[in-house]
């Protein structure tokens, strides 16, 4: 865990940090620098410890669909037509591009495990969508979360499109600093457990050891 310190020269770290950056933080002190401070450390001890549920959760999803992928495309399946033509392929203003995701990663990795390693985070999101429902989910979801066996194949693929969403969205704040200390972070917290309790209760049983987000929030400032 990050340890808490207390600002010694409140000033001098406020002006490090820049004032636009330190007045989201005043403000929510009610006008205390000392206090806004103290906050802006939390905050940053709090999003340095969501980081590691939010690894597990991310690489084990992302992994349940890569195996997918092998049963239906095969090994290779970054280079199968078939697979490539079934991606999105929006125009300019259309938002993220799967399929040009796809093409740009594979033409600079040689291996599938590479390309895994090198896709955006939303690409893995964006698998989890109506379109491949035939192909992808309904025959294979329960396999590939084998913890939620009871779920309708639909509908758990769109509980784990949910909960990737939230946790996208969380993951682009921490990773520009930004922060999170409105968001309601133990629902996070156990949306990222959850996530990996579908795919394996024995990563989660583990995380949950090791996480130590619930500590850290008991500390908020």
């Amino acid at each position: 865990m990050v340890p808490a310190a207390t600002p010694v020269d409140v000033s001098a770290i406020s002006a490090a940090l820049s004032a636009p950056r330190a007045s989201t933080y005043v403000a929510a002190a009610g006008g205390d620098p000392a206090r806004a401070m103290t906050l802006y450390g939390w905050n940053a001890r709090v999003s340095a410890a969501l980081m590691l549920p939010s690894h597990f959760s991310e690489v084990t999803t992302r992994n349940a669909a890569a195996e997918v992928l092998e049963q239906v495309y095969g090994p290779r399946w970054p280079w199968d037509s078939t697979f490539f033509g079934s991606l999105p392929n929006p125009g300019p203003g259309g938002g993220f591009n799967p399929r040009r995701e796809l093409s740009n990663v594979r033409s600079m990795q040689a291996t599938t495990g590479k390309v895994i390693a090198e896709l955006k985070f939303v690409f893995w999101q964006k698998l989890f969508t109506g379109r491949h429902d035939v192909r992808l989910w309904h025959p294979h979801i329960t396999a590939a979360f084998p913890q939620a066996q009871t779920m309708p194949a639909g509908a758990l693929r769109n509980r784990i499109y949910g909960d990737l969403e939230t946790l996208r969205r969380l993951r682009n704040r921490l990773a520009h600093h930004e922060p999170v200390f409105t968001r309601n972070l133990a629902d996070d917290l156990n949306r990222m457990l959850d996530l990996i309790e579908l795919r394996s209760t024995q990563t989660a049983d583990w995380v949950r050891a090791m996480e130590d987000v619930t500590s850290v929030i008991a500390e908020r400032p």
